[in-house]
């Protein structure tokens, strides 16, 4: 249902600001600021993204949890989605999740309004049982090699000397 209403009412917003700041300083300035604002924002986000994608990769090296980074780069994310939208509105909040203190204090409201029921790690289905022998695969530095064969009839061979037997002579 919240869902439903944004669309709704944010379409609606943007056409309100639009038609203001158009009214109070002329077409072609809202233009020019919804293009440079769109430009900003994709500079920023860039930025702000490589440094998020540089924590990220820093907290898997060192065995930390993910999750803050994760959640930093997703609120990066969304927030150059809403910057190359068009609008006012869209911008502003697009400015907002690029500033780290915003992005603090959303994490910490979804910690609070959040709960995490069940994690896993891996996902798909549950792998064989490694207590079973059936089930045990070669290891790195077994001597098997698994593959398939067919004995070749050697009075079978090609007439043609060099001729593989894919070629017509």
């Amino acid at each position: 249902m919240w869902l439903l209403i944004a669309f709704i009412a944010v379409p609606l917003i943007e056409i309100a600001l639009f038609i203001q700041v158009g009214g109070l300083i002329g077409l072609w300035p809202t233009l020019l600021i919804v293009v440079l604002t769109a430009m900003l924002g994709t500079y920023l986000v860039r930025s702000q993204g490589a440094s998020a994608l540089a924590d990220l990769r820093g907290s898997f090296n060192d065995l930390r949890d993910p999750t803050e980074p994760l959640a930093h780069g997703a609120m990066i994310l969304l927030a150059g989605a809403l910057l190359l939208t068009p609008g006012f509105f869209t911008d502003a909040f697009g400015f907002a999740l690029l500033t780290p203190p915003f992005r603090k204090a959303a994490i910490e409201y979804a910690r609070k309004h959040v709960k995490v029921q069940r994690f896993e790690m891996g996902g798909g289905r549950p792998g064989p049982d490694p207590r079973d022998p059936r089930a045990r695969r070669p290891q790195q530095g077994d001597d098997v090699i698994e593959g398939e064969y067919s004995e070749v009839d050697p009075s079978k061979r090609p007439t043609h000397p060099g001729s593989s037997g894919w070629t017509k002579h």
